[in-house]
């Protein structure tokens, strides 16, 4: 079994793989045979290879990076691999109404291309990763699976774009689509632009939190990990064409949340500073998530509670991590521009890591090329390596095939400065 996991470098899409490679497949999962994990993942601000500590040495990973809006990489690379997890999204609310391009090339043509590709290559399953802010905002109750999509954010609106283009792929070309959509998820590694993760940092640094007008919105949390298992439940036991909730999570205020956190931060609540809303701020989101418990078995096993404090405490031990969200959103948004800058790195390590960099671009390999290469260092056994070997030369004569450029010397991809390349980031 070949899995390909978009943004696999993100919050969600990183704790996706750490499942996939080290819990034991259901009793109730198909036999398909030993398994490989290939990430695909561009590394924008919010993606970052810090997320597969422990994981990027396991000879059944692959680790790629480049844009799900590469056509010419896409289909060189998803021919082999039966299963596409798509999590590779733009995902933060604020930044979609400040630019909106961002969330349209990445969330709704970036999905595009992974489709037409899966289609090209006769790809077994697709999962669809998405959000409950695609049905707009509930004020009783809970949705259902054919709610019809009414989304108020440039983010929403992409990622129910991409949800429909999904299901029109399945429609239309037969291609097995499951899509999943979630609440909010909290948990370890989360990038500090989200409201969990950000005002943690700032508590823990002695600083105030921003709470968006009276903190009256309502959320439900859902722990990463109970999110995953979810994901992979739609993988392996869902039906083509079919919508999952993945809900079950604690429904709280937004105010109701700060004060937990001041809480498990020992903070008092004069830390809390009033701001003025935002933009078509929806009040409340909520899921009925009783065909994902019928159909698939799914139910969460985080109680809110106790993963809460177990993430308080991870942020606590991780400064370096902290430290990104603990100044204010203007000037996180200006580091951001510079992802190496934020990795908790000696000095030491900068300089060996930017000498490895020199010395690959001298060479002019490819992205590609340099994973393979990085990958064949690795130990594994004798009888893997002529096949991934022959694997990896199937795809570079493809190349020639697909790639209109090919015969020409290839040019670095360009990248504007002011803005993050279409990204792998996070999460709902």
């Amino acid at each position: 079994m070949r899995i390909l996991v978009t943004g696999g470098a993100g919050f969600i899409g990183s704790a996706y793989v750490r499942r996939l490679l080290h819990r034991t497949p259901a009793p109730s999962a198909p036999a398909a045979g030993p398994l490989e994990v290939t990430v695909l993942d561009a590394l924008t601000y919010a993606g970052r290879r810090d997320n597969l500590t422990g994981l990027l040495g396991d000879p059944r990973l692959t680790f790629v990076e480049g844009d799900i809006g590469d056509a010419a990489l896409v289909r060189r690379l998803l021919p082999g691999h039966d299963h596409l997890v798509h999590f590779a999204a733009e995902s933060h609310v604020d930044r979609s109404i400040e630019d909106a391009g961002a969330f349209v090339r990445t969330n709704v043509l970036g999905t595009q291309v992974l489709l037409d590709a899966a289609v090209r290559a006769g790809t077994a399953v697709f999962v669809q990763v998405s959000t409950d802010e695609v049905y707009g905002s509930i004020a009783e109750g809970a949705w259902t699976e054919d709610q019809p999509l009414a989304p108020n954010s440039p983010y929403a609106a992409s990622k129910a774009a991409a949800d429909l283009l999904a299901l029109a792929h399945h429609r239309t070309h037969g291609l097995d689509v499951r899509v999943t959509r979630c609440p909010n998820n909290y948990g370890p590694r989360q990038y500090p632009e989200k409201i969990i993760p950000l005002f943690v940092s700032r508590l823990l640094a002695g600083r105030t939190v921003p709470l968006y007008g009276e903190g009256a919105q309502i959320r439900e949390w859902l722990h990463v990990d109970d999110h995953c298992l979810g994901v992979d439940l739609a993988r392996t036991k869902g039906r083509p064409g079919r919508v999952y909730h993945l809900g079950g999570g604690t429904e709280l205020s937004n105010r109701e949340l700060t004060l937990r956190l001041l809480a498990a931060c020992g903070a008092p609540e004069d830390r809390i500073t009033l701001v003025p809303d935002r933009k078509g701020h929806d009040h409340r989101y909520a899921l009925d998530w009783t065909r994902s418990r019928t159909e698939l078995g799914y139910r969460p096993v985080h109680a809110f509670p106790q993963g809460l404090a177990a993430t308080v405490e991870w942020y606590r031990g991780h400064p370096g991590w902290r430290e990104q969200g603990a100044g204010d959103r203007r000037s996180q948004d200006r580091r951001s521009s510079d992802r190496r800058s934020l990795e908790p790195q000696s000095l030491e390590r900068q300089s060996s890591e930017q000498q490895s960099f020199d010395r690959q671009s001298s060479e002019g390999q490819s992205s590609e090329r340099r994973a393979w290469d990085r990958r064949s260092s690795e130990p594994r056994s004798s009888e893997r390596e002529p096949s991934e070997r022959r694997s990896w030369d199937r795809l570079s004569a493809e190349q020639q095939s697909l790639d209109p450029r090919s015969g020409e010397p290839e040019e670095p991809e360009a990248q504007q400065e002011d803005s993050p390349r279409p990204g792998r980031t996070d999460s709902p």
